[in-house]
């Protein structure tokens, strides 16, 4: 019977160390597929962003890579938006100053109807 029992004890343990591999294998398969995906957005992010950085020189593209150029493009645009706005400001400035002319200029034409 201990033998029967030790038998048994035995199969399980082979059938959990059986399961513990294949969940091991299918772990490193998706850090594998994980890694390959990770590298293609890179490649993918760096062509977007500089087509001669990436994918024609058949370098692998760098994390740090990927994060400066992500960093030149939010300066960029922050820049952009920055003078977006001085020019939204000066364009209201220049509407505004548009607006006092053009109410100087009525009250020059009528008071020149009014001299004639």
């Amino acid at each position: 019977q201990a033998e029967e029992e030790l038998k048994a004890a035995w199969s399980q343990q082979a059938g959990q160390l059986r399961e513990m591999r294949h969940r091991e294998h299918l772990l490193r398969s998706d850090v594998q597929q994980a890694r390959e995906q990770l590298e293609s957005f890179k490649t993918r992010v760096m062509q977007v962003c500089s087509p001669s950085a990436a994918g024609s020189t058949g370098k692998s593209v760098t994390e740090q890579q990927v994060i400066e150029k992500v960093r030149q493009i939010s300066d960029e645009r922050q820049q952009s938006h920055e003078r977006e706005k001085s020019l939204q400001k000066e364009l209201s400035s220049r509407l505004a100053q548009e607006k006092k002319v053009s109410a100087n200029i009525e009250v020059f034409e009528n008071s020149l109807q009014k001299l004639q």
